[in-house]
């Protein structure tokens, strides 16, 4: 399975986490504070982190920003926290985290959110064996190497209007990311016939947060209404 790292300055936290990814056939580290976050990132290299806001050294989104800054944020990481405000939700979300799970967390929002990382990191996979791939020969059949053709992604949601999309890979990664996540909320919206607290449930995020997510991303909220 997925090799998880948990970072919580908390015991029982930790094991509670610990037990129950564990029993989904997840590898789990653990680490109780910033510095053992660091040295754990670099030695396991993580599919995903779930990170504590609130620790003794540096919080959550110190540590967040610093990851994004060095080019170490290259895993989803999911931020928690039992006390944090909107503001600090959506700050996290802006720096790079993929969702926000307040404490006390249930199991099925955990294994939601932990879901949906796991399948956003192989998709960032999948991007990178994209872009990677050989350039293409010259029209003319010599070998030389010409210019490789933007690299495509297309994806297919679900069968039906609408359902494929496709993203220029050749492009920076917030840009790439930013519309990845908007055709994604919108396709969810108009699943659910524009109905905010399905797409809260789907997606794994707070109302509130899904909102100003929506907003930040300039997602039509009308669109999957008329749908």
């Amino acid at each position: 399975m997925a090799n998880i790292l948990v970072v919580d300055d908390e015991l029982g936290i930790r094991d509670l986490l610990c037990e129950i990814l564990n029993d989904e056939g997840h590898t789990v580290d653990v680490a109780e504070n910033a510095a053992q976050a660091r040295l754990a990132r670099q030695a396991q290299c993580p599919d995903l982190v779930l990170l504590d806001i609130w620790m003794p050294d540096t919080d959550g989104v110190t540590l967040l920003k610093e990851w994004s800054g060095a080019g170490l944020l290259t895993m989803p990481v999911i931020m928690m926290s039992g006390h944090a405000t909107i503001d600090t939700a959506v700050e996290a979300t802006r720096i790079g985290a993929m969702a926000f799970l307040e404490k006390p967390i249930t199991m099925q929002k955990l294994l939601k959110a932990v879901e949906q990382g796991l399948t956003r990191n192989s998709l960032r996979k999948m991007i990178a064996a994209a872009a990677g791939a050989a350039p293409a020969l010259r029209a003319d059949g010599s070998g030389r190497s010409a210019q490789p053709a933007p690299a495509l992604l297309e994806m297919v949601a679900e069968q039906g209007p609408q359902a494929t999309r496709s993203f220029l890979l050749d492009k920076p990664l917030r840009e790439g990311r930013d519309e990845y996540e908007k055709a994604y909320f919108e396709f969810h919206l108009a699943k659910e016939s524009g109905s905010m607290t399905r797409v809260s449930e789907k997606t794994g995020l707070e109302r509130t947060h899904l909102y100003r997510k929506l907003k930040q991303l300039g997602v039509d909220l009308s669109r999957g209404k008329r749908g």
